[in-house]
């Protein structure tokens, strides 16, 4: 295996990180530590296809602090392109490992996301999950943009709790653009934008299996839990996707 290095994989224009959850929870661990301000967009196929429709998007996951490879594809990619030490960086499987971490070095946590009770129930469920965990604050937006003076009030709320991590728990690419407009007006050094995560968590939408997972196959296990929201998302994305990764293969940046 190569060195492991903290580089860029380029998939279709998408710097990916090319790490795994220890290195990831290492850098992360350097943010808090030494005070830097970034978010980490934890992306798949469709936070890649969305970027080719999207260039603002495209932008906010290549100025992130990491782009982690949520799903296999990412991996398969960073493999192809000579990163053999990448493995999946799964937002779900983040959240806990840098939970834990925090708990164990007094970091606290924001909750940003999910519907009403959700961030709630959430914390209630980590809570029970990971001993010493803090949460600082939580708060679920409306549906509908914030107006410029809520907004201002979200940031105050979130900066006044002095919590370290902010989880932002909206779906892509509302997260990603949420994170990347309010790197600069938040004291927490690091923002995390894991979607799906808040649900999973709060126990209201199962896990795929690990097979599933491992295999590549997550896609398929949520298609059939959530036919109606996401059928249209996989079927327009993934075979885009296999398209446009043959005709530009991924590599590593310098």
């Amino acid at each position: 295996m190569s060195d492991p290095q903290l580089r860029r994989v380029d998939v279709l224009g998408v710097g990916v990180s090319t790490v795994n959850q220890d290195m990831a929870l290492a850098e992360v661990t350097r943010w808090v530590e030494t005070g830097e301000r970034h978010y980490v967009c934890v992306t798949g196929v469709h936070g890649v296809m969305e970027s080719q429709r999207d260039p603002e998007l495209l932008a906010i996951h290549n100025a992130s602090g990491l782009t982690t490879p949520d799903g296999m594809p990412m991996v398969w990619a960073g493999h192809k392109a000579g990163a053999d030490w990448m493995d999946r960086v799964y937002g779900p499987d983040l959240m806990l490992n840098v939970l834990a971490r925090a708990a164990e070095r007094g970091w606290t946590s924001f909750l940003y996301g999910g519907k009403d009770g959700v961030p709630e129930l959430l914390a209630e469920k980590l809570a029970e999950r990971i001993p010493g965990v803090k949460f600082a604050g939580m708060y679920s937006p409306p549906f509908r943009p914030l107006t410029e003076e809520e907004d201002a009030g979200v940031v105050k709320r979130i900066n006044d709790s002095g919590a370290q991590l902010v989880w932002v728990g909206l779906s892509t690419p509302k997260q990603e653009r949420w994170m990347a407009a309010h790197r600069d007006r938040l004291n927490a050094p690091a923002m995390f934008g894991v979607g799906a995560a808040f649900d999973f968590h709060a126990g209201l939408v199962p896990q795929a299996p690990p097979w599933m997972q491992r295999n590549g196959l997550e896609w398929f296990y949520r298609l059939t839990k959530e036919p109606k929201r996401l059928w249209r998302r996989y079927f327009k994305n993934n075979p885009a996707y296999l398209r446009e990764i043959r005709k530009r293969p991924p590599f590593l940046r310098d």
